[in-house]
């Protein structure tokens, strides 16, 4: 099945809601993420299908978002908003060399989908008041690609998902094996590259590599809190540029947005396993900030290879909570008191003080 876009071709989304067909929640999130009950359906979608293409001479899908942002700050929206394009249950999907804009929710979300590329797609969104426009958001998705693309919405560039509290970890089905390369992204709002935070039925094996995230609040971050259960791990970032980004690497622990009542404070994710090879930028506000909890610490963390131009002199410094891991040589700036010290030999320098220091300002 091949959906193919000529040069100049447009396909726009009707900016009236009350043509727009519903759809049951998705079943790993119980509920249509901004009210209870069904939800709108997608401009573009598909389910249960294999071998799907969508491509094209750089041909555009345009959601018109403008109606439905407007909508949603009014709260005059009943259901709600559906992505631009949803694949869900399928295999084998290859989307290529079109553009998608306005979308009036997430961007592009492939839902439970194994063998799925994405390459050469540019992405628009206004920076500012478009809410909740995600780029790309890999869910519950297996063996995934995303390369040699261009983003630039109000929300995350890519937010990688698996569920939301109690009604993902039922769902049972993670993120894995995906690799993300070679984009440029910029978010104003919110991340480059986020993971989660809805990431209950766990997420593992992401390597993000040869990213620049350009005038973003953010440029990779991991979110997660209390309820989500399930896991982050094994998380592999290389070569990272950060131009005019607030704050550069984030990791979170107390992302508090539930879907009811019925979650479970008690279901802790773990967060282990991520490396950080080569991280370099200019007008960086702070360059990490790993937010762990006595509940929630993040482990086995390695930085290797960093240098940052910050925009300010003072308390600039790596900021750390309940963070255990390592780096190896010299970087710049200077990491936390956290974090073991090695050489470049891979030889133990200095121990760290304490894992459980504490150092988080949220002023800068």
């Amino acid at each position: 099945m091949t959906l193919f876009l000529a040069e100049d071709a447009v396909i726009l989304g009707i900016e009236d809601e009350k043509y727009w067909p519903l759809m049951p929640p998705l079943p790993s999130y119980g509920y249509g993420r901004e009210h209870p009950g069904p939800r709108y359906g997608s401009l573009i979608h598909g389910q249960n299908l294999k071998d799907v293409v969508i491509t094209g001479h750089n041909g555009t899908i345009n959601g018109q978002g403008q109606t439905w942002w407007k909508k949603y700050r009014q709260k005059l929206l009943n259901h709600t908003r559906g992505p631009l394009v949803q694949i869900m249950w399928s295999t084998d999907i290859h989307i290529s060399n079109i553009t998608l804009r306005d979308s009036p929710f997430w961007t592009l979300h492939p839902y439970d989908c194994k063998n799925v590329n994405i390459r050469h797609v540019t992405i628009l969104a206004p920076i500012f008041e478009a809410p909740n426009t995600d780029g790309i958001d890999p869910d519950s998705c297996e063996d995934m690609v995303i390369e040699d693309c261009y983003i630039s919405v109000g929300d995350d560039g890519i937010a990688i998902k698996s569920g939301w509290d109690q009604y993902g970890i039922a769902y049972g089905q993670p993120s894995t094996n995906i690799l993300i390369r070679n984009l440029v992204v910029r978010s104003m709002v919110s991340a480059g590259v986020s993971i989660g935070s809805e990431m209950s039925g766990g997420i593992s094996n992401v390597t993000v590599e040869n990213l620049l995230v350009w005038s973003s609040r953010r440029g990779v971050r991991i979110k997660t809190a209390p309820g989500r259960g399930g896991y982050v791990q094994d998380i592999a970032y290389r070569n990272l540029t950060f131009d005019n980004v607030r704050v550069g690497i984030v990791i979170k622990t107390d992302y508090n947005e539930h879907p009811d009542e019925g979650y479970d404070p008690r279901a802790l994710p773990t967060l282990k396993g991520f490396s950080f090879t080569g991280v370099h930028g200019q007008g960086v506000r702070v360059p990490v900030r790993i937010h762990g909890s006595e509940e929630i610490p993040v482990k086995n963390v390695t930085f290797r290879d960093m240098s940052v131009g910050l925009t300010y002199k003072k308390k600039h410094i790596f900021q750390c909570a309940y963070v255990e891991g390592r780096v190896i040589g010299t970087i710049f700036p200077a990491p936390c008191e956290n974090l073991d010290r090695y050489n470049e030999q891979e030889r133990l320098v200095k121990r760290s003080a304490s894992q459980n220091l504490t150092e988080i300002d949220y002023d800068f």
